[in-house]
């Protein structure tokens, strides 16, 4: 009977599609959020660029500056909402009955991750149409621009992850959102809308030691010609650190609370 219930097992490959299917759909149905989705990297381009902007540098070019600390910002925000949908699933007991099929039921996570990847790759792509419609100008080459991506993805998958982790050990779905919205204020500390020289020597060393300002000024240099030697490395390490972290923390929570097949 093991034989034949294993023979009978879909493949890693099956089940992680249909979880990754799952929650496209999801994504779709929930139109307030995709709206959401949507409009956030335009509110946050206008409003940094023609609100913010002109009094942080009068010649205009501030958008130059700001575009990397936007992508990133509504990744963070973006990425967000997986803590909320993990936590959903863990609360409302649907997990219960994906155990009692012949998958690997941590798959599911697994599927809340991708959605959110394709969801804040889409976003990224309208903070980029945006900002060269607002004058965003940069100087990257073909290399540069997919380099930028790669870092860019990376980010949003490193952040993704850490989110889900979130949603696995809160108790409650608002709980998880609540989490999670510590994460967000993490951009703002960095180098993402000023030059961290400005800030008073002791939030400078903060800004300059956490893990976005790396990303920031990676994406910055690749985009606007610099030097990314600086940052790169500690920006390809910081994610990798974290996401391998999360990865962990999420599969020993998952199997801690739910069980594992």
């Amino acid at each position: 009977m093991n034989m034949i219930t294993q023979s009978k097992r879909p493949s890693l490959w099956i089940t992680s599609s249909v979880f990754i299917k799952r929650s496209l759909l999801h994504s779709l149905r929930n139109v307030d959020a995709l709206i959401m989705a949507i409009m956030l990297p335009i509110i946050l381009m206008l409003m940094f660029t023609y609100v913010f902007g002109g009094a942080i540098d009068p010649s205009g070019q501030y958008v130059n500056y700001v575009v990397p600390g936007i992508i990133l910002l509504c990744a963070g925000f973006g990425s967000s909402s997986t803590a909320f949908d993990v936590a959903t699933d863990m609360k409302n007991g649907i997990i219960d009955r994906f155990r009692t099929m012949p998958i690997q039921s941590m798959n599911v996570i697994t599927g809340h991750v991708v959605a959110s990847l394709a969801r804040n790759l889409l976003a990224t792509s309208i903070v980029i149409i945006m900002a060269l419609v607002v004058g965003f100008r940069p100087s990257a080459t073909i290399f540069e621009w997919f380099a930028a991506i790669g870092i860019i993805a990376l980010f949003i998958l490193t952040i993704t992850w850490l989110f889900a982790a979130i949603g696995l050990i809160a108790s409650t779905p608002a709980a998880a959102s609540g989490y999670g919205f510590i994460i967000l204020f993490l951009p703002y500390l960095s180098s993402a809308f000023v030059p961290t020289t400005t800030m008073p020597k002791w939030l400078h060393g903060v800004a300059e030691n956490q893990p976005i300002t790396p990303i920031i000024e990676t994406i910055r240099s690749l985009l606007m010609g610099g030097a990314i030697v600086n940052y790169i490395w500690w920006a390809i390490g910081w994610c990798l650190f974290i996401l391998f972290l999360s990865i962990i923390w999420s599969a020993w929570t998952f199997k801690r609370k739910a069980g594992h097949r």
